[in-house]
């Protein structure tokens, strides 16, 4: 007995159905958590927080806005970064906030 067209075509998709799962759960899942990961760090920075920028600039949180962050990187110099290039926060300074 020969194998329907249909349980053929059936078989052809079996694979690509596979190579879509392994993409999903090494590449896309992976990416989607990450993401996840930085919008919450972004969300949750605070005064006083020092940070690290995509561009490499070492600095500490000043205020934040909405899309934005006031940050100091020198005395009496600060500038305004996207909080989507904030990358890494180093130190989050709570114990000095009371004093």
């Amino acid at each position: 007995m020969a194998p329907s067209a249909q349980a053929v075509q059936l078989m052809n998709i079996v694979p690509l159905l596979f190579i879509f799962l392994i993409f999903y759960f090494m590449i896309i899942r992976p990416q989607k958590l990450k993401d996840k990961e930085h919008r919450k760090m972004v969300e949750s920075l605070a005064k006083n927080d020092e940070v690290i920028t995509s561009g490499g600039i070492h600095a500490v949180v000043i205020s934040t806005k909405e899309k934005s962050v006031i940050v100091r990187i020198d005395e009496n110099v600060k500038i305004e970064v996207e909080k989507s290039c904030i990358v890494f926060v180093k130190k989050k300074n709570t114990a000095n906030e009371g004093a």
